[in-house]
């Protein structure tokens, strides 16, 4: 069942994966007494192999003689670009380890907004044509507002580097802050995680034959890029398996899938306090093995981390569909949401605990362009919707 754009449902999507995106790392607080690489691995898994699988088997009709009769172009390029985006993906739970929640999302992400809104439409031609139209016009003035939202939201976190005490970033759960390393290794991060937006341009013509697919089994063709996400997410696979492994030979901490305990580098939970509240003084052998609840909810919270990681492109996935002819847009408004609910999160979290009412401001203002940028870019597709219709009544 093939259902017109609608923008402003659109934008609604992107909100609810925004939102996901930003939650994912919640779970990691969780996890107890495991090393990065392993939880890793776990969300990794479930991100980008059970979950895609999962989703578009059940709801894309056909889906394997899809993947199997796909363009090989489509197929490679997509794959190739999700291979690139998984070194975004891992240099970026370094910038939120270094930077917090709050301000890595907005720096990484900021960086990941510019590029991977404007380098496809720029390679394909068409932004000349965005340019000269004046619903283009008003969705790139919505994805220059974005930016300043970012410049604002790095300006926050240079001035609370230089308010906030050890004490309060260790008490935030930032023990490892780090401004400028951060900001280097976010630069990174926000590059190469905009690979993800050309795999999905790549991987157009297979979201096509989904479409096909779905309407002739009288589907909603809401549903027609979620196989395209399978194969970037196996490229982004690859590239994360392959490092946690070589992480995992290399710290020799292999044995903690079985629970053997390890160090938590990235800080999911402190390393004091309920760190250790599994540990039984009656029981010795819980010294030097993770107790059985407690590994058993490691791997609830990583592969629940990994799920609540994909819905993020589940629903963008959906609005995309929703955005019309401009859906290049998408990107904008999918990274606009993250940071905006990554910064929420990080006021819940007291990231910016002990600032001054300047940092706050500066805070609150990158959360209303954030906000403001996503409502212009919408009201652009908008516009675009409005245009075609007139098109298409006089031509």
């Amino acid at each position: 069942m093939q259902v017109g754009p609608n923008p402003f449902v659109g934008v609604i999507y992107h909100w609810i994966g925004g939102f996901a995106s930003a939650t994912n790392f919640i779970p990691f607080r969780g996890i107890k007494r495991w090393s990065w690489e392993i939880y890793w691995l776990i969300q990794g898994v479930a991100a980008w192999l059970i979950a895609p699988m999962f989703f578009a088997s059940l709801l894309v009709p056909n889906l394997f003689h899809i993947l199997r009769t796909a363009p090989h172009d489509s197929l490679f390029y997509a794959l190739l670009f999700g291979v690139l985006w998984g070194v975004g993906g891992l240099t970026f739970g370094l910038a939120i380890r270094y930077l917090g929640i709050a301000l890595g999302y907005a720096i990484a992400l900021g960086l990941c907004t510019f590029f991977g809104t404007l380098v496809p439409p720029i390679y394909s031609g068409q932004i000349s044509v965005i340019a000269h139209e004046r619903s283009g016009q008003v969705i790139l003035f919505g994805v220059f507002v974005c930016l300043v939202a970012v410049a604002v939201n790095g300006a926050a976190g240079y001035s609370k580097e230089n308010e906030v005490t050890p004490e309060e970033k260790a008490e935030a759960g930032e023990r490892d802050f780090s401004f400028g390393k951060g900001i280097a290794i976010a630069i990174l991060a926000g590059f190469m995680s905009s690979f993800f937006a050309f795999g999905l341009a790549a991987g157009k013509p297979i979201g096509d034959m989904a479409k096909v697919e779905l309407l002739a089994h009288n589907r909603l063709d809401l549903w027609q890029n979620l196989p395209v996400l399978v194969v970037v997410l196996w490229g982004g696979f690859v590239t994360n398996f392959i490092w946690s492994a070589i992480l995992i030979l290399k710290n020799h901490s292999v044995r903690q899938f079985a629970g053997e305990p390890g160090l938590n580098p990235l800080r999911a939970s402190g390393t004091s306090g309920d760190t250790l509240v599994d540990l039984d003084p009656l029981d010795p052998s819980t010294f030097d093995h993770i107790a059985p609840k407690t590994l058993t909810r490691n791997y609830i919270f990583a592969a629940m981390a990994g799920v609540i990681w994909y819905f993020q492109f589940f629903f963008y996935s959906m609005g995309q569909t929703k955005m019309g002819k401009y859906d290049f847009s998408s990107w904008t408004l999918h990274m606009a949401s993250i940071i905006l609910f990554a910064t929420l999160w990080g006021l819940f979290l007291k990231e910016w605990l002990g600032t001054s009412k300047r940092t706050k401001l500066l805070v609150a203002t990158g959360l209303c362009l954030l906000i403001g940028s996503t409502i212009i870019v919408g009201y652009g597709n908008y516009l675009k919707t409005l245009e075609d219709a007139a098109t298409h009544l006089n031509p």
